[in-house]
């Protein structure tokens, strides 16, 4: 009976140091988080020693096992359509897009020969082009894989990037 009684200890105390890593594609991960970083999170599975990394933008919040604490990662970015481009994030770091689901390659640019910009207004309309077709397809994310300015006296932007989402 004292066995019993002491195996059920010793395996409610392992249940316990589980932490709860909600995802905010509704998946959820029961894990040991070794480390929260700036951007993203280090964690392993229970029974592996093989140390796992996402970035904070994929994970909504961790329930910590042991003492119940609820920590809050990142807010949900729900993008519907075009007119929501100014809810796309622009991730410069490859570390930050891990977990996300890798979608098509978009790029934005501004009119070339005959243009009114400023090398300024020629960047802003690159970059809200851009973010107009991250959003049109649904992508809260992109990871900016060119910034080219053309000089020249021709005032023109192109931005290229790969939108990435939660699904």
């Amino acid at each position: 009976m004292l066995s019993v009684f002491t195996s059920m200890c010793v395996l409610l105390s392992f249940c316990q140091t589980n932490d709860k890593m909600l995802k905010h594609s509704g998946e959820t991960l029961e894990v040991k988080i070794i480390k929260v970083g700036e951007t993203t999170i280090s964690y392993k599975y229970p029974g592996e020693d093989a140390e796992q990394t996402i970035g904070k933008f994929a994970v909504a919040s961790i329930t910590y096992g042991i003492s119940g604490r609820k920590e809050t990662i990142s807010e949900k970015i729900v993008v519907s359509g075009k007119d929501d481009w100014e809810k796309v994030e622009v991730i410069t770091n490859a570390s930050e897009a891990i977990g996300l689901k890798k979608g098509e390659e978009i790029k934005g640019k501004t009119s070339g020969m005959f243009s009114y910009n400023t090398a300024g207004s020629a960047d802003k309309k690159a970059a809200k082009r851009i973010k107009e077709a991250a959003a049109e397809i649904g992508a809260p994310f992109i990871l900016m894989t060119s910034d080219k300015s053309d000089g020249f006296g021709v005032k023109q932007a192109i931005k290229k990037g790969i939108a990435y989402s939660y699904k």
